[in-house]
């Protein structure tokens, strides 16, 4: 079978891999430089609609309504559009070896790809409870969410198990916005996660402590400190039992898994130089071997504004790193430069009616303002973070666009602080005036 050649191609069908596509057509393509190869069966979508808007019981979001990039307010990118634009989408195919020297790429069936430059944009895969060894963890009806795939699956089971009871393994990002879809579902819901409060890694406890109160008010029951040490399935296969570690037994028609995932790099392993678990890149995404790229979730790259090498995985990021990387590629040909990449890490997400906006860095002494009652009605408390004087980390939930402007701007140009107290005083008012 005779290679397929292309000037670039860009390995990957989620979010980096869309926005890739429009730079890249922003920067100028002549027809059939591009490929976007990718597993999936269709172009690529904003990946944070499969755990909201795409499992709603009214008006759930469908393709081709979420493809890139309207994420970010901007066009569609049906595809159509790429045909328009002479790039080709090659769907459905599973790239099963990666040869850097060679450049080349095979997929499962045996095709060869080559290439001038390589984008990898293959982003995460969610950690599984088989990969522990946990008991029954293959039963039917035990769910995770990635892939498009997977949502249309979890969606055909909350009908088909209608009213019926749920428990979501996990208390990060897919668990607590899953938790509340499928409470909106009218699912029985209860959460479990080893941690003492939610979202550990951004959350305070006390920032925790709303959402955990608000959840509960919404009749999600949380159970904390334990993890799920087995499953017990039906006659038919299907998940009817979750054993914890405590000992404590909960029945479940539906199980949703959401502990983690990890960067898809190993078909690169030994060709490229990774560090803290990514593909480590310079400040334009290139990567240890010339001509390779690596973007989103599976970069570990220079985070200036800490002078430090992160990792970071969240949607924002996937569509900016992607960005950078391509305007890097098309000004390296003409022997020109870019600025270095300056993100301000930025997380969000929305649940309920709820929906919050995290900038900066979460590390130092924190100050909570605001109204954190979950009773409260459009309840609105955020918090800072304040290392070495100066704020560092800004959060707010329920602000407005101009509000989440505003700690954008606190976290970014790091203001120095007198006073905590005063600081927990002027609460929001604080970042107005940056």
């Amino acid at each position: 079978m005779a290679a397929k050649n292309f000037k670039y191609v860009i390995l990957g069908g989620g979010v980096s891999a869309g926005y890739a596509a429009r730079e890249f057509a922003k920067q100028g393509l002549k027809p059939g430089e591009l490929a976007v190869i990718s597993k999936e069966a269709v172009a690529p979508y904003e990946r944070p609609a499969l755990s909201k808007a795409y499992l709603f019981p009214e008006s759930p979001a469908r393709l081709p309504g979420f493809h890139v990039c309207v994420g970010s307010g901007g066009e569609r990118l049906l595809p159509d559009w790429y045909k328009e634009k002479g790039i080709e989408l090659i769907l459905s195919t599973e790239i099963v070896k990666a040869d850097l020297p060679g450049k080349t790429l095979v997929s499962g069936t045996g095709e060869s790809f080559k290439y001038e430059t390589l984008v990898i944009a293959t982003g995460s895969t969610v950690i599984r409870l088989s990969d522990f060894g946990v008991k029954g963890a293959d039963a039917k009806n035990i769910f995770y969410l990635r892939e498009i795939d997977d949502a249309d699956k979890l969606n055909e089971a909350i009908k088909a198990k209608k009213n019926g009871k749920a428990v979501i393994v996990g208390g990060g990002y897919i668990g607590l916005e899953l938790g509340a879809t499928l409470r909106i579902n009218n699912l029985d819901v209860k959460m479990v996660y080893p941690e003492p409060w939610c979202m550990p890694r951004l959350f305070t406890s006390d920032i925790a402590a709303f959402y955990e109160g608000y959840y509960k008010n919404k009749g999600v029951q949380i159970i904390k400190g334990t993890v799920a040490t087995g499953f017990t399935a039906d006659s038919n296969g299907e998940v009817k039992e979750v054993h914890l570690k405590d000992g404590t037994m909960l029945e479940a028609d539906i199980v949703v898994v959401g502990v983690g995932g990890r960067p898809l790099t190993t078909l690169f392993k030994g060709q490229v130089e990774e560090e803290k678990g990514g593909i480590k890149t310079d400040a334009f995404f290139k990567t240890s071997v010339p001509n390779v790229y690596a973007v989103g979730d599976v970069a570990t790259f220079p985070l200036k504004l800490y002078n430090e090498i992160r990792r970071v995985e969240h949607v924002d990021h996937a569509r900016k790193s992607a960005e950078q990387a391509v305007k890097a590629i098309k000004a390296s040909e003409e022997g020109k430069t870019v600025e270095e990449y300056d993100y301000l890490p930025f997380f969000y997400s929305r649940s309920f009616d709820l929906s919050w906006q995290f900038y900066g860095d979460n590390v130092g002494e924190t100050v909570l303002f605001g109204d954190s009652n979950p009773a409260t009605p459009k309840a609105k408390f955020g918090s800072y973070w304040i290392k070495d004087g100066k704020v560092v980390g800004a959060f707010l939930e329920g602000g407005t666009p101009e509000e989440n402007k505003a700690i954008a701007k606190v976290a970014k140009a790091q203001p120095p602080v007198a006073s905590l107290d005063q600081l927990a005083t002027e609460g929001l008012s604080f970042a107005s005036k940056i």
